[in-house]
């Protein structure tokens, strides 16, 4: 058995039976191949590479063909690889990725040049409709040459995916394996999650003392990360509204903060449009029941032995999010309890999407906040229950695929959701 079969479909399974031919271009970028050849793998995809002469000066064939477990193609011959690989018919490629592309190579590509097995997979991919996507790297200068920007963006405007990397002493560094990635996930989404808008909420609330004080709770943000990671993958157009998090987000996830529950509020109504056009509003935040009256300044504590807080209760989030966002949105409530029987968890659940309106309830036990564990309790709108449990982001991709199956079937009533237009990447350096 090939070492690239050891590892396939580890990290999911949502690439599995897709395609995914890699042109390789000269860039000193190129060592790092190996690395995003097998995180694709790892989501279940099938690579091949096509690799350009200068691209061979720097990586050999062999390598890639360790990496992807089939010979590269450096030449095309008799067999017109080109369009064997991205042609019409069976065993066409489902995307064609550049990585990394060159300055040289995209500017031939724009430009319609056919001088290496690299940009004639391009020419064939783009002339048949295959999704296309490219992970520049170059010296920063290059990068933001007039003509090179020019060329990317005649590129983006004929639906060529960028996927930036950072830009780092002076060049513009391929993006990372996780990047490139989540980047070929989101273009190949096409389960009922695909373009889609999805808005999570999440995060601890943070109410406010004074200027540098706080009233919060142990939540570290995980399962919202991790939602908002996993509906991005299957091809949805996801913000996170994040509160206070003791995990990092993913660079391609659009974050929006807010503290506390009042702040959320004004963010939603700031926001009406967005929450009214979501197909779903997942709201994993542990939001506070109770806030206070934030004090000015900076409560001096020599001055106090002692402090008394006075807590009022906090206005409820979920019901107002449900009037923001009516169906056909899919609001997606989370209720928090100490252990208690299974049974107990599933009323109060379902007493919160009676108070609410909330479509699904994950009911949940205090030992999920902060852990990398859930053991969540389902409860979907039309009846009965299930357990999901295992690591968050396994959670989070299976209760979006149950999700998902629900909203399909809402979608054929007479009022489906609203779809928004899929977005290429665009090419911009990150300053890291």
């Amino acid at each position: 058995m090939h070492p690239s079969h050891v590892i396939r479909g580890r990290s999911s399974q949502l690439l599995a039976g897709r395609r995914v031919v890699i042109g390789v271009s000269g860039s000193i970028a190129a060592i790092e191949l190996p690395k995003v050849i097998r995180e694709l793998i790892r989501h279940g995809a099938d690579v091949t590479a096509v690799m350009s002469p200068e691209a061979m000066r720097l990586v050999t064939p062999e390598t890639l063909e360790f990496a992807t477990g089939h010979p590269p193609v450096t030449q095309l011959t008799g067999n017109v690889e080109h369009v064997t690989l991205l042609g019409p018919g069976a065993g066409r490629a489902d995307l064609y990725l550049i990585a990394p592309a060159t300055a040289n190579t995209i500017s031939k590509i724009a430009h319609g040049i056919d001088d290496t097995p690299v940009t004639s997979c391009a020419s064939v991919a783009l002339g048949g409709g295959v999704p296309m996507l490219l992970a520049p790297a170059m010296h920063s200068h290059m990068g933001v040459n007039p003509a090179v920007q020019e060329n990317l963006e005649k590129l983006r405007a004929w639906g060529v995916g960028i996927v930036p990397g950072a830009s780092v002493e002076g060049e513009d560094k391929i993006a990372s394996p996780e990047e490139v990635a989540a980047a070929v996930l989101h273009r190949l989404g096409s389960g009922p999650w695909a373009g889609r808008h999805v808005i999570v909420i999440g995060g601890a609330a943070r109410e406010a003392i004074d200027e540098v004080r706080s009233v919060t709770n142990e939540s570290s943000g995980k399962t919202a990360v991790a939602l908002a990671n996993q509906a991005y993958y299957r091809g949805a157009e996801v913000e996170l509204w994040a509160g206070a998090l003791q995990v990092p987000v993913p660079s391609w996830i659009p974050v929006t903060p807010w503290r506390g529950v009042e702040d959320l509020l004004a963010l939603a109504r700031r926001n009406r449009s967005e929450l009214g056009e979501a197909a779903a509003v997942i709201v994993p935040a542990a939001l506070s029941d109770f806030t206070l009256e934030r004090r000015p300044g900076k409560i001096p504590s020599r001055e106090h032995e002692s402090l008394t807080l006075t807590l009022k209760r906090a206005p409820k989030v979920l019901p107002e999010l449900r009037r923001m966002a009516p169906p056909p949105a899919r609001l997606v409530a989370f209720k928090l309890e100490p252990a208690m029987a299974a049974s107990a968890l599933e009323e109060e659940g379902r007493r919160l999407a009676r108070e609410t309106g909330a479509d699904w309830v994950v009911a949940n036990e205090v030992a999920s906040m902060g852990s990398a564990q859930m053991n969540a309790l389902v409860l979907p709108p039309l009846g009965g229950r299930h357990w999901i449990r295992g690591p968050k982001a396994e959670f989070a991709g299976k209760l979006l695929d149950d999700i998902g199956r629900e909203l399909s079937n809402f979608a054929a009533s007479p009022s489906p959701p609203t779809h928004r237009a899929r977005r290429p990447g665009r090419y911009r350096p990150r300053a890291h």
